[in-house]
């Protein structure tokens, strides 16, 4: 796109560049200096007031909206006119929270994924590479952006580095360093979920100065802070999570949960899998004022962005779901934008803010006939039109396994007392949300405890991928993994520290995965019968792939394609996103947030063994 020579480059966000900008556009707007482009619109919903205009201009100049109004009203010329006054132009969509390391690609390519589906800004919610890489996180954030792509990323560093006391490894963030973050870029919109709640309220826990710490930071540079209220749904938890000054939560289950939390002033991020009902409920309820309400994708991999969508698909099954397009639509633009503070640059076709556009052939459908970003056509419908940069990551992106020894199955072994025929074990499931651990009689053989697939029992690792020692802790989990003789599975996306976790039915095996991950620079590996069956790589940050959407579905498709070979264990558990068959949802059973208690974490100074409780700091042995 050609820009004025006088204009600066406004891709990222600075109070100087703005300064020139703005006085720019007030002259574009007068008549006094021409648009680069006159965009005509059958018609334009005002999200400022929900209303539809018809027949309307939008002028551009450079990246920006400099003039909107009836068509033929504009005062002065434009070099270029664009007539597309058979679709309804709305706001680019905008994502509240969401990982883009759950895509599982690199964030040019993110772009060039979830543009089409008109997502051109992203709260990027940043615990997960910050977490590998935490001195070097913003950057990462910025980079695709400088270096043109057409999506912007509003990072929003993680209070959750390292998740708690007891994890360690790519990252530490406290007050000076979320200070330092807020004070480099406007683009930084606030700090990301606030996840550690029992370190929050109780000033005994190790984590608690450095949260209030980043907390503080924040309301210093007066940014956004955003919570994760998993598990508090009674009254009193309610106020107490508000009064700590956490804006928001995506974590509502319910709609009664979601109806408390609205009423004590928290905003809510609805995500998919309980829109329908949250949406129901507040509609039974009466609910009429939609502003504290936003859509929040969260965690979708690139192979589910090709099937569903992206944030379209969330408006979509919003209005089906019940909700007015206009409503819906709002829920993606300026609410989002309002709550976290951007609305001077996104959330609304209005002047000053960044000309992204989606133009609608049927709005009761959402159907996008094209989108636009920063003032120009970057998709026709699915295919994307807008630069897609060649970025040359560098090493701390690119070499973050570090694994410097060659594991060995003893690795893996887990020792029983002399003279003993069997040995009480501690277990855990995945998503295993209770106060106790479960506990089981297991067999004995040569000295060692041994799994027990007849009762759904294997074994479960996590190897610290951050020291260059590989430092290993296991246990044994209770429903999940391979039951397939010698067969093993590992991944480095491990939410939220990101070592790497495997579960399998042989030691022998469980090595194979971890030493083939190493070689591979992070991803996953499945191995069965001594050989490598199936590997998917990421080896940018062990959460991402700097390929195109499309290449990476295919490698997963492989995976899966090997995976129905083989035999896996399953028991339910609390949580309703467990399924059987290949267990990829293990990604997120490593978590330590509330409501987890008992996890199992890479050895560490309070919890040699790993196996923790990280809401009360309790350790146990993981055999007795």
């Amino acid at each position: 796109m050609t820009r004025s020579a006088s204009l600066p480059d406004d891709l990222l966000v600075n109070a100087a560049d703005e300064v020139v900008i703005r006085q720019d556009l007030v002259l574009v707007a007068l008549g006094k200096r021409p648009a680069d482009r006159l965009l005509r619109v059958g018609r334009l919903l005002d999200v400022h007031t929900r209303t539809w205009l018809d027949d309307q201009e939008i002028a551009i100049r450079g990246r920006r909206i400099a003039w909107t109004g009836p068509a033929g009203t504009f005062p002065g010329k434009a070099l270029a006119l664009e007539d597309r006054s058979n679709f309804a132009a709305v706001p680019g969509f905008g994502e509240v929270h969401k990982h883009i390391e759950s895509s599982h690609i690199t964030p040019e390519y993110e772009a060039a994924l979830v543009l089409p589906h008109g997502n051109t800004w992203t709260c990027e919610a940043s615990h997960e590479f910050s977490n590998v890489d935490g001195p070097h996180n913003l950057e990462f954030w910025l980079t695709a952006r400088r270096h043109g792509s057409p999506m912007k990323i509003f990072p929003l560093p993680g209070s959750a580095v390292p998740p708690t006391a007891y994890e360690w490894g790519g990252g530490y963030y406290g007050h000076d360093e979320q200070a330092s973050f807020l004070k480099h870029s406007l683009m930084v919109a606030g700090l990301d979920e606030v996840m550690d709640w029992p370190a929050l309220w109780n000033p005994e826990n190790p984590s608690h100065k450095r949260l209030w710490g980043m907390i503080q930071a924040t309301f210093e540079q007066r940014g956004v802070i955003e919570g994760h209220g998993a598990g508090l749904r009674d009254l009193n938890s309610i106020n107490a999570f508000a009064a700590a000054g956490l804006a928001s939560d995506h974590e509502g289950w319910t709609a009664e949960e979601v109806w408390d939390k609205l009423r004590h002033g928290i905003f809510i991020e609805i995500r998919p899998h309980s829109m329908p009902e949250i949406i129901q409920g507040m509609l039974q309820r009466g609910l009429t004022d939609w502003s504290q309400v936003a859509f929040a994708t969260d965690d979708r991999s690139a192979s589910d962005t090709l099937k569903m969508g992206s944030t379209d698909y969330n408006v979509r099954l919003a209005i089906q779901s019940g909700l007015s397009p206009e409503i819906a639509i709002q829920c993606v633009t300026i609410n989002p934008a309002r709550h976290m503070r951007l609305t001077p640059w996104v959330g609304s076709i209005a002047p000053g803010r960044f000309a992204d556009i989606v133009l609608l052939d049927d709005v009761d459908k959402l159907s996008i006939t094209e989108v636009w970003a920063d003032g120009h056509p970057v998709s026709r419908g699915t295919e994307y039109l807008g630069a897609l940069p060649s970025i040359d990551w560098p090493d701390w992106a690119s070499q973050t396994i570090k694994i410097k020894r060659r594991v060995k199955p003893e690795d893996f072994t887990i020792l029983a007392e002399p003279g003993r025929t069997t040995m009480q074990a501690a277990l855990l499931r995945p998503f295993h949300w209770h106060d106790d651990f479960i506990t089981m009689e297991l067999p004995v053989e040569n000295g060692e405890v041994q799994r027990d697939p007849a009762r759904n029992v294997t074994k479960f690792a996590i190897v610290d991928r951050f020291s260059g020692e590989a430092k290993i802790s296991r246990m044994f989990w209770l429903g999940c993994g391979p039951k397939t003789p010698d067969t093993a599975v590992g991944c480095t996306v491990a939410h939220d520290k990101h070592n790497l976790w495997i579960v399998g039915s042989s030691d022998e095996a469980m090595a194979m995965v971890a030493n083939r991950v190493a070689e591979i620079g992070g991803g996953w590996v499945l191995v069965s019968g001594d050989k490598v069956l199936a590997e998917v790589h990421y080896e940018i940050g062990g959460l991402m792939t700097q390929r195109p959407a499309e290449e990476l579905d295919a490698e997963m498709k492989q995976l899966y394609a090997q995976a129905e070979t083989i035999q896996w264990l399953y028991e339910p558990t609390f949580s309703p996103r467990w399924y059987p068959g290949f267990p990829e949802r293990l990604q997120f059973a490593t978590l330590t947030c509330a409501p987890w208690r008992w996890v199992l974490v890479a050895p560490c100074e309070a919890a040699p063994q790993g196996f923790v409780n990280v809401a009360t700091g309790q350790t146990h042995p993981v055999v007795w």
